[in-house]
């Protein structure tokens, strides 16, 4: 049996949940999606698709609340999706994992990376995948905008607010008011009702407490970095207060981080740090990986592991932090018009990405085969594992 829920004037059919995930199911699901997390919140779609309509762990609206709060905190939206995906269907044990698991490929491939740069100076291998994979990357954000905007734009309201927010992120508006405008007009504009129909499954409150005792078990960290590496635990409070500024997702870090390596510390050089950036958009999974690198170049393996753990750990307390009072909210009328707002906003969002990503391509003839090819592939439901690895294989032999 469906269930419907009514948000303003249209009604959504929601699939009956009939699933609760292991811990090993979410391990191997997100570890890879975590193998093609290419264009950072462009994967939250492909999130969706999984989560939501193959799995059946969650139902949409769930998920959406999920992208809300996402995006309403600072850090790495989709990380943080995923996080909720976890923390919703198996408490904080799942939200660790699925965290965790979708991470780990962008952090091992980083590391790789950082060891070769560290011995040879060298990008030139690497430079040539990326020049096939940032078209691939586009295809991948178009298709997550189309696929997005379709569920979530009921109405012109709902486009004049996306089309808003791409204009605000094209200018420079910081990511934080764009949120908060899009918010308060969907609060202003748009029409809500109390989701008094969702599936019981997905009403359950989460506790505050599991985060409590996490925020425990975490601080001991930088207090035995403080006794034994102090050096280190440099690099991890800088990562967390980059991360606690990061409102709008890892673009918006970039250049806090910029400033407080190159320009603050002098840690490394302005060079060293742009082919850091560059060897974060070639890896899959946010591009705030780049702080890996930057932990690999200065500290090695353990400056790694240590200013990537800064770099993500803030976000993810934050999604176990806030989860509970958000979900109690979702039963207002208000908080639901606002949600509408930040998803439109979302879109925009999106949108945003596609066009400043085509403008840094060299287009020729091939690029332009190759990003079409790849858009009808992912509109006919290949498989983005397929499409990610035939791309990187072309760029090798081709650039």
């Amino acid at each position: 049996m469906e269930t419907v829920v009514k948000t303003g004037a249209v009604a959504e059919k929601q699939e009956p949940i009939t699933n609760v995930p292991g811990l090993s199911d979410l391990f191997v699901l997100f570890l890879r999606l975590g193998v093609t997390a290419f264009g950072g919140p462009a994967m939250i779609p492909y999130v969706s698709e999984f989560v939501v309509k193959r799995k059946k762990w969650m139902d949409p609206q769930t998920f959406k609340g999920g992208v809300v709060l996402a995006q309403s905190i600072p850090g790495a939206t989709v990380m943080q999706a995923v996080g909720y995906v976890g923390l919703q269907t198996r408490g904080l044990p799942g939200a660790l994992i699925s965290y965790i698991s979708f991470g780990l490929p962008a952090f091992l491939l980083m590391l790789a990376f950082s060891i070769v740069y560290g011995a040879y100076g060298s990008l030139s291998r690497v430079a040539s995948v990326f020049a096939g994979l940032q078209v691939i990357v586009i295809a991948i954000v178009a298709n997550a905008t189309y696929t997005f905007g379709r569920s979530s734009i009921k109405g012109y309201v709902h486009a004049v607010l996306a089309a808003a927010s791409a204009l605000a992120f094209w200018v420079g508006v910081s990511p934080f008011y764009v949120i908060l405008g899009a918010a308060l007009a969907g609060i202003s504009f748009l029409k809500g009702t109390p989701e008094a129909q969702t599936p019981k499954t997905q009403k359950k409150h989460i506790s505050a407490m599991p985060a409590v005792i996490l925020l425990a078990i975490l601080a001991v960290g930088p207090v035995l970095l403080y006794i034994l590496r102090p050096d280190l635990l440099k690099v991890m409070l800088l990562m967390m207060k980059i991360d606690l500024f990061a409102f709008g997702g890892g673009f918006a870090s970039l250049p806090l981080m910029l400033q407080e390596v190159v320009r603050v510390r002098g840690w490394m050089d302005a060079k060293t740090f742009m082919d850091g950036i560059a060897l974060g958009q070639v890896t899959p999974g946010p591009i705030v990986i780049t702080a890996a690198f930057v932990g690999y170049l200065t500290h090695h393996l353990l400056g790694a592991i240590v200013a990537t753990v800064g770099i993500f750990a803030p976000s993810f307390i934050l999604v176990v932090l806030t989860a509970p009072f958000f979900n109690r909210l979702k039963e207002s009328a208000v908080f639901l018009k606002a949600t509408q707002g930040i998803l439109a906003s979302f879109v925009g969002l999106l949108l945003f990405v596609v066009i400043r990503f085509s403008f840094a391509v060299p287009w020729d003839l091939f690029r332009v085969l190759m990003v079409l090819s790849s858009l009808i592939g992912l509109l006919g439901k290949v498989d983005l594992l397929y499409i990610v690895l035939i791309g990187a294989t072309l760029s090798l032999v081709l650039f």
